[in-house]
């Protein structure tokens, strides 16, 4: 069984970081967005379809690494939609 890096969040679909890992990918994707955007400043068309593929690479591995899955959330997990 593997470790997971995230947990799910208590209201609404997403995932957050419950692991030293996860909080070290989160940290790399905002260090690989910040440096992307300085370097391809003048060039944002490239800045957009790198941003879109980073941005699902994070989504695809958070979401294969959370426990529970991804799905949407009310709070309480014995509480049913309003």
């Amino acid at each position: 069984m593997s470790k997971y890096w995230f947990k799910p969040k208590r209201y609404g679909y997403g995932a957050t970081p419950s692991s030293w890992e996860g909080w070290l990918i989160t940290i790399f994707f905002i260090l690989v967005i910040m440096s992307r955007a300085i370097k391809l400043q003048n060039n944002q068309l490239r800045f957009v379809v790198e941003l879109v593929l980073i941005i699902t690479v994070l989504i695809i591995v958070s979401k294969y690494k959370t426990e529970g899955g991804w799905k949407w959330r009310w709070g309480k997990t014995n509480q049913k939609r309003p």
